[in-house]
């Protein structure tokens, strides 16, 4: 049997690369660059928690994480410019519930919540009036899950985007690994991260009683949208998932 490999080297040989507009160029550096900046996130939150543990992790990483968040806004603005085919709904509200917990509950409260209170640890006691409350370690790990369950979403959908919109110039299509990963993982990462946000939130609110009332009732109210917005980016992630699913059973052997 001949070898194989001149065939792949001729084949690859008769592909010509298809010109890429100027508008997938800034696309493709776009996610290259989010890609970059949260893997970083992962990486050093990951790393703090083994070298110096959870309490670290919001002092070395909190402002990092917020500039980097902040910098998705960009993301509404492809939605509503036809750069990108994602609904404004969904892609909003996502950037809206994180811009929310970086901006509001841990920017307003993240010395309160993450830096240690008089019970510390991950203990449980109860108050003077007879109410438990728990250690501060308990909202680390919760800041902690979060950041974890964002930044493994992020890189793999990045990820995704980077070698989907340049295919068209390598002529190499999306890793198969990654496709499954972009349409499988979030049954575990959106449960985590919308479970850590809504404990983060929860744990805010008498903090933000103390500050300003006005701003609890913002916390409680988010808290009761958050069922109905969770259940709309869920079901939209479930909705990709089957018409990708489709049309791979569609595709011959």
């Amino acid at each position: 049997m001949p070898p194989k490999e001149p065939q792949q080297t001729a084949s690859r040989a008769a592909y010509t690369p298809q010109p890429v507009p100027n508008s997938r160029r800034y696309l493709i550096f776009y996610n290259a660059a989010s890609l970059l900046a949260w893997s970083s996130i992962l990486g050093r939150v990951i790393l703090i928690v083994i070298l110096a543990g959870l309490r670290h992790v919001y002092p070395s990483s909190g402002d990092f994480v917020k500039g980097v968040q902040t910098f998705a806004l960009l993301e509404v603005v492809h939605s509503l410019v036809g750069m990108v085919r994602a609904p404004v709904l969904t892609t909003g509200l996502q950037v809206a519930s994180r811009l929310f917990l970086v901006w509001g509950v841990v920017g307003l409260f993240g010395n309160d919540l993450l830096k240690g209170r008089s019970l510390g640890g991950f203990k449980i006691a109860k108050n003077a009036v007879g109410i438990e409350e728990y250690g501060a370690g308990w909202n680390q790990l919760a800041y902690f899950g979060m950041l974890v369950a964002w930044s493994v979403t992020e890189c793999v959908r990045y990820s995704y985007f980077v070698f989907f919109l340049a295919s068209g110039a390598t002529g190499l299509g999306v890793p198969k690994f990654l496709n499954w990963a972009r349409y499988n993982f979030f049954f575990v990462l959106y449960p985590l991260g919308i479970s850590c946000e809504c404990w983060l939130t929860y744990k805010a609110i008498p903090f933000a009683m103390k500050k300003d009332p006005i701003i609890a009732y913002i916390f409680i109210g988010t808290l009761v949208i958050y069922v109905p917005g969770s259940y709309i980016l869920y079901s939209h992630m479930m909705a990709q998932r089957k018409r990708v699913m489709r049309g791979k059973r569609k595709v011959p052997n």
